[in-house]
């Protein structure tokens, strides 16, 4: 007995569990579906998004058209697949962004900021001249060294493009060749073998047979080598007159007394007495002409 009421009884409340459901299915869709016929699809309006029925375009114009409205696309079929005015403009940003990285990779600006910390280092000085003044000097120094290679990417590449003359992918190439020249001047073979080695390509010797992913780091270890070459020049004056202050200090018995607090004076002094500033800026600019 018991049996039989508990089935019915379980039976009873899966019918309800079902007549519910039914009419929380039932009434929202009809809802809905009333509240569309209301708006006619289209919003407030009883104009709807298609502008052409599927299937009756003709020619490649009316395949191009948007068949749907209400979404946020970008396209560029105009001028024979020429990028638009704002797809230019967020190209442009992100080289923009980028920008930082390209100066430091591709430019005279590594050598230049390390071989006037090593300056600043040798006369031992800490922050005179600080970092803003020298990061400012290497930087309109770069732009004095670069001045011909950008003169030439505006000429041979952005002017040409703009006037419409080359495509985009002609304006690249034409545009990082004067790059890639200033690169392979500077970059030494062995370097250029080493990562020609790591990535297991040949070479024929020929500027246009490397790679730019190779010629990058090739030109950032010659810089690098080459910036701390003179560096060390740089600090050999400075380090003779610390020994011959130390050794003086020695001899008087004033070994409590540390040298570099007495050989600094003497280093500012030789350094402006040489002109220093433009003796080593001088030379430095001319390594790269």
């Amino acid at each position: 007995m018991r049996r039989v009421f508990a089935f019915k009884f379980h039976r009873a409340i899966l019918l309800c569990l079902l007549v519910t459901v039914g009419i929380l299915w039932f009434f929202p869709a009809k809802g809905k579906a009333s509240q569309l016929e209301e708006r006619h699809i289209a919003g407030e309006n009883e104009t709807t998004t298609v502008v052409d029925a599927p299937g009756v375009a003709e020619t490649p114009e009316e395949l191009n058209r948007l068949n749907t409205a209400n979404t946020w696309t970008i396209t560029y079929n105009e001028g024979n697949g020429e990028l638009s005015g704002s797809l230019r403009i967020l190209i442009t940003l992100t080289l923009i962004a980028l920008l930082p990285l390209m100066v430091l990779m591709m430019t005279s600006f590594t050598r230049i900021i390390i071989v006037l910390h090593f300056t600043r280092a040798a006369l031992n000085t800490q922050t005179a001249p600080p970092n803003q003044i020298l990061i400012g000097l290497a930087l309109i120094l770069t732009f004095f060294i670069m001045e011909p290679t950008l003169m030439r990417v505006y000429n041979d590449a952005v002017v040409p493009f703009e006037n419409g003359q080359i495509t985009q992918e002609e304006a690249l190439e034409e545009g990082i060749k004067p790059l890639r020249e200033f690169m392979y001047v500077q970059t030494q073979v062995k370097d250029v073998d080493l990562f020609m080695d790591i990535a297991n390509l040949t070479w024929d010797g020929q500027n246009e047979s490397i790679p730019t992913s190779v010629l990058i780091p090739s030109f950032m270890i010659s810089e690098l080598r080459t910036a701390f070459w003179i560096g060390f020049m740089i600090y050999l004056p400075f380090i003779v007159i610390d020994m011959v202050v130390a050794s003086t200090l020695m001899s008087m018995g004033m070994m409590m007394l540390p040298p570099t607090t007495i050989s600094m004076p003497f280093k500012i002094l030789l350094f402006v007495a040489a002109d220093g500033w433009a003796l080593v800026i001088g030379e430095l600019v001319k390594t790269f002409y």
